[in-house]
């Protein structure tokens, strides 16, 4: 049994290959893609365009707005009156494959939506 006055000394590290294993935790560098791999970037945008028609009623398309995005009311009314006065609204901007899914839904709510690339 060792006196208050000695000292015991920490357990010896043991190293493996330049890497601690006395239970701390090594942040090791982030690996490089392999060569002709690239890394993922951004995705391209695209627009979820809404379109005026005469069948739907405007609180029918606040209504599809508000349920299949995320904008709040005030923004989904707004999209809503631009799209009747002049043709045409921009709802969001996205990456392509969820713009097709938006495309997809709003035409089960009976409203057009066309999606474009946003150069």
């Amino acid at each position: 049994m060792a006196s208050e006055n000695e000292k015991q000394s920490p357990p010896p590290v043991e190293k493996d290959e330049g890497k601690e294993t006395s239970g701390t935790a090594v942040a090791t560098p982030r690996e490089r893609p392999a060569p002709g791999k690239r890394e993922p970037g951004r995705l391209p945008p695209y627009k979820v365009l809404l379109h005026n028609d005469d069948k739907n009623t405007m609180d029918h398309v606040v209504r599809s707005i508000l349920g299949l995005t995320t904008l709040r009311e005030e923004d989904a009314v707004q999209r809503t009156i631009e799209a009747h006065k002049t043709g045409v609204a921009l709802l969001l901007v996205t990456h392509k494959e969820r713009a097709e899914l938006y495309q997809e839904q709003f035409a089960s709510f009976s409203l057009t939506v066309t999606i474009e690339p946003d150069a």
